[in-house]
């Protein structure tokens, strides 16, 4: 008798088959082709490179926001106050640099510390007293949306100098114009999707959303890195307030009020846990873009906004209804 063995690439493909199909970042990647696909059938403006040029340009202030939002939910935590911490940091920016009283880049410099002070004040409440993340967030809310007014007296800042809007100004590629603020967001992106999947720093992250109390018995110090990925996530919403601003060419105080949402639809649609422990910033960038391409190709069908925001929200409660029994089948 012979015995009859298998190759090991018939063994091999097969699982690596389900392990592609089991990714987060599958569904939401396949639901992009998907609707890439629908609305490029449904109207001739979609499919081109100035056309996508812009859905970047649109998304790539709640994308940065969102980068952070990422980290955050990670750690089983939630950020309700980015937005308006992002409002407030592009005031700073604006306006100091507006009155003159500090030179351009100092007033950036400004804007990003102001941010990442918030960041901090957020991770000491939750970690040091503790409260709960949405309670503290929710607060900090209040807080950044009051200061915004207060120190903005309720007015746009305009007649910014170049160096506030540098980022929002464009170069050829081809036929389509990128901004420079779109490859800083992409940048960005990388950058966080590299330390998340290949350094310490990263699997500390995962290992604290999975199970903090088993992190902390492991050695890791989960009060130092909750506090710290708070602060990188306040620096990064300062990197979107600068955005914000080359992007408009003003300081809005009423700007940011609805992107806090905005970013958390974008983690969430990107395949990435409200649990904590699983999800990806390449699974965000992913969900951003789902974000973008609805409300830009609904917006060529001439789809009015507010059933834009509808399609929005139901493409959340599925993306979180799967998470669900995700979870629960793995149990």
């Amino acid at each position: 008798m012979t015995a009859t063995t298998t190759p090991y690439a018939e063994l091999e493909a097969p699982t690596t088959a389900r392990r592609l199909l089991a990714a987060p970042t599958t569904g939401p990647l396949v639901a992009l082709l998907l609707a890439c696909a629908f609305f490029s059938l449904s109207t001739d403006q979609f499919l081109t490179g100035g056309n996508f040029s812009l859905i970047v340009q649109q998304v790539m202030v709640v994308g940065t926001l969102a980068i952070g939002q990422t980290l955050i939910i990670l750690t089983a935590g939630i950020d309700l106050s980015c937005g308006a911490v992002m409002a407030f940091g592009s005031i700073v920016i604006a306006k100091m640099a507006a009155e003159g009283s500090v030179p351009p880049l100092v007033a950036i410099a400004l804007g990003l510390v102001v941010c990442g002070g918030f960041g901090l004040l957020n991770g000491l409440l939750v970690q040091k007293i503790p409260l709960p993340p949405f309670i503290v967030t929710l607060g900090m809310l209040n807080v950044a949306f009051a200061l915004t007014h207060i120190y903005s007296e309720e007015q746009t800042v305009t007649n910014l100098p170049g160096a506030l809007t540098a980022l929002g100004e464009t170069f050829p590629l081809g036929h389509t114009d990128i901004t420079y603020g779109s490859l800083v967001t992409i940048a960005l992106f990388f950058l966080l999707a590299y330390a998340l999947s290949s350094t310490g720093w990263g699997r500390h992250v995962y290992a604290l959303g999975n199970s903090a109390e088993a992190a902390r018995l492991n050695g890791i110090r989960t009060s130092r890195l909750t506090i710290g990925i708070y602060t990188v996530a306040g620096l990064l919403y300062g990197i979107a307030a600068l955005l914000l601003i080359s992007r408009t060419g003003v300081g809005d105080p009423q700007a940011g009020q609805t992107d806090n949402l905005d970013s958390i639809t974008a983690v969430v649609l990107g395949g990435t846990s409200l649990f904590g422990g699983r999800g990806s910033v390449l699974g965000t960038f992913i969900g951003v873009l789902i974000v973008g391409v609805f409300r830009n190709g609904l917006q060529l069908m001439g789809v009015a906004s507010i059933y834009q925001t509808l399609i929005t929200g139901v493409l959340v409660i599925l993306a979180v209804t799967v998470d669900q029994l995700s979870r629960k089948k793995a149990r």
